[in-house]
């Protein structure tokens, strides 16, 4: 690994006085889950998702330079962070932890005064990894304006540095920059992967993974009841830490062929073992943890059992919460979505569940320059 791409090669002094940014970043679902990391943010094992298309972050960027000579963003005190326009105080210590360890790849941040508007489509804090796009919507914005800085920038510097610097601050969100099936991680025989940044899946894939869909299930619409930063904590020591990794190396290996010949039956079954690994490890943990609600579980065993009756390959995923992700072929959602409003809204609460799709990667919204 070398993070020496990555240092900054523009010039300074063609930063604006002022100007903002926007950007709308997707969230992503593992189906094969990153549980554990080393310092700072590298991944124990590889992991696989799906990039989400309706669940995104909207951000917005504003920035002025106040100091040529700030040794950090700290120094400034200039930081003001808002989310859907409201001041969100509780915010601030995150990002400045995340300008700071991004400071020396981006050092013209020690010198701005920022302001960050903010929004969701979709709860926050829920399990619906409402860090990795945001973080991921945050480092597009200040790549914008590293653009500015360094106009020879390819498209591939932009998107990979981007997903550099969104890993800092959240290590999923490295794989909410690109659309589709999005690999992190370095894993044996996948050219091109790496554990400083998300890649699109270079392999052979079936058509019918572009089309999948993704009902969300808000079974639990609250605060998830533990960080996913404890949660990656508690693999420390795990007992089962090292099988695990071994386990999710090998699912990478066997997405691969599973991939390539559209076997939906044997991507059910691993997509779901990943899911139920990643809560097991919760749950035997020290301290440990019970995610999912008895809707989860309701919800689960009613999937499994459609799939077996109706021969159809509908799937369950779970992230760090109670919520259910159910995935299914997009030319199967006549079939399938029917099943879901019947059977299976009536688990989550009031019925909230979000309709979302494999997505085609982050999108900027803006771009606003003003006076030199």
């Amino acid at each position: 690994m070398n993070d020496s791409e990555f240092h900054f090669q523009g010039n300074p002094d063609l930063l604006p006085d002022s100007g903002s940014t926007s950007w709308s970043a997707p969230s992503n679902i593992a189906l094969v889950k990153y549980w554990g990391k080393y310092p700072v943010q590298l991944p124990a094992n590889p992991s696989l998702s799906f990039t989400l298309e309706a669940c995104a972050t909207r951000t917005t960027l504003e920035f002025e330079k106040v100091s040529e000579h700030a040794s950090s963003l700290a120094d400034t005190d200039k930081l003001k962070v808002f989310l859907d326009g409201q001041p969100a105080p509780d915010f601030e210590p995150k990002i400045y932890k995340f300008l700071e360890r991004i400071s020396p790849y981006m050092p013209f941040v020690n010198g701005l005064k920022l302001r960050l508007n903010t929004g969701n489509t979709f709860p926050h804090s829920s399990g619906i990894a409402s860090s990795a796009s945001g973080m991921a919507a945050l480092s597009l914005c200040l790549l914008e304006i590293e653009k500015q800085l360094d106009p020879h920038m390819d498209s591939l510097r932009f998107s990979r540095k981007a997903s550099f610097l969104a890993r800092l601050g959240s290590g999923s969100a490295c794989r909410s920059i690109e659309g589709g099936l999005v690999l992190w991680g370095a894993a044996e025989g996948v050219p091109g992967s790496s554990d400083l940044y998300g890649i699109t899946y270079p392999g052979e894939t079936d058509p019918v993974f572009q089309t999948y869909h993704d009902t969300i299930l808000l079974v639990d619409r609250g605060k998830k009841e533990v960080s996913s930063t404890a949660g990656h904590g508690l693999m420390e020591g795990h007992p089962f830490a090292q099988a695990r990794f071994q386990q999710a190396r090998e699912n990478i290996s066997r997405l691969e062929d599973i991939l390539k010949r559209g076997d939906l039956n044997a991507f059910c079954e691993l997509v779901e073992v990943e899911a139920l690994s990643l809560h097991a490890l919760m749950m035997s943990g020290e301290p440990s943890y019970l995610l999912m609600k008895p809707g989860t579980l309701a919800v689960i065993e009613k999937v499994r059992r459609f799939r077996k009756e109706s021969g159809l390959p509908l799937c369950f995923t779970l992230d760090a919460g109670a919520n259910v992700h159910l995935l299914y072929p997009g030319a199967l959602s006549a079939k399938v979505y029917p099943f879901i409003q019947q059977e299976l809204l009536s688990y989550a609460q009031d019925g909230a569940h979000i309709c979302d799709r494999v997505g085609k990667g982050a999108r900027p919204l803006t771009l606003h320059r003003r006076n030199n």
